[in-house]
C-alpha cells in the first residue's frame, strides 16, 4: 500500500471510531430525553383524567341539585325552589339564570336546560381540555426523541460501514482495489457526517 493511501485509510479509521463513539452516545443520549418525555406525557394524561373526573362529578351534582330545583319551579313552590338554587355551584348559577330568562315553561322554544347554554362551562372541563393539548404536544415530543435516537443509531451502522471498508482496505492487495474500498469508505463516512453534524445534538449536564 503506497504512503498516500496508507495515510487516508489511518485518518478515515480514526475518524470514523470517534464518529461512531459519538453517534453511540447521542443515541442513548435521545434515548433517555425520550423517556422523560414519556414519563411527562403520562404525568400529564393522569391529571387530564383527574380533571376529566372531576369535571364529570361536578355535572353529576348540578343534575342532581337542578332535577329537585326544576320540580319545585315547575310547582311555583318558591321557598323549596330558592332553598335549592342556594346550594347550585357557582359556575352553574350564571347557566340557571339565563335558562330561566328564556321562559321554558312557557316558551317551546327555549333551550331544554341550563345544561344546554352556552354560559354552562365548567373550569375542570377547561383544565381536561388544556392537559389533553398539552398531552398530545408532549406525545409528539416523545416520538420526535425516538426518530433522533434511531437516526443516530443508523448513523453509528453506517459509520461501522465506513470502518468496514477502510480495514478492508489494509487486507486487500491490489491498487486499484485498494484506492475504490477507500474511496466507497470515505464516501459514506463524509455522508453521514454531514447528515450527524446537521442533527440536534443533546449533551449531559
Amino acid at each position: 500500500m503506497s504512503d498516500r493511501l496508507e495515510v487516508a485509510t489511518t485518518v478515515l479509521l480514526g475518524l470514523a471510531v470517534v464518529a461512531t463513539a459519538w453517534s453511540s452516545y447521542q443515541a442513548t443520549r435521545w434515548h433517555g430525553e425520550q423517556a422523560k418525555a414519556a414519563s411527562q406525557t403520562n404525568a400529564i394524561r393522569i391529571q387530564a383524567a383527574r380533571a376529566q373526573g372531576l369535571a364529570e362529578a361536578e355535572t353529576e351534582v348540578d343534575v342532581t341539585t337542578f332535577a329537585q330545583w326544576v320540580n319545585a319551579y315547575a310547582r311555583d313552590d318558591a321557598d323549596l325552589a330558592a332553598f335549592y338554587f342556594e346550594r347550585f355551584r357557582q359556575e352553574f348559577r350564571p347557566a340557571v339564570k339565563a335558562w330561566i330568562a328564556t321562559r321554558p315553561l312557557k316558551d317551546p322554544d327555549a333551550p331544554l336546560s341550563p345544561f344546554a347554554m352556552p354560559n354552562y362551562r365548567l373550569a375542570a372541563t377547561a383544565d381536561a381540555t388544556r392537559l389533553d393539548t398539552e398531552a398530545q404536544a408532549s406525545a409528539a415530543m416523545v416520538e420526535r426523541d425516538i426518530q433522533r435516537a434511531s437516526n443516530y443509531v443508523l448513523g453509528v451502522v453506517l459509520f461501522a460501514v465506513a470502518l468496514f471498508f477502510a480495514g478492508m482496505t489494509t487486507k486487500l492487495k491490489a491498487p486499484r482495489l485498494q484506492r475504490i474500498t477507500l474511496s466507497l469508505g470515505w464516501v459514506v463516512f463524509a455522508c453521514t457526517a454531514i447528515w450527524m453534524a446537521t442533527s440536534p445534538v443533546s449533551i449531559s449536564v
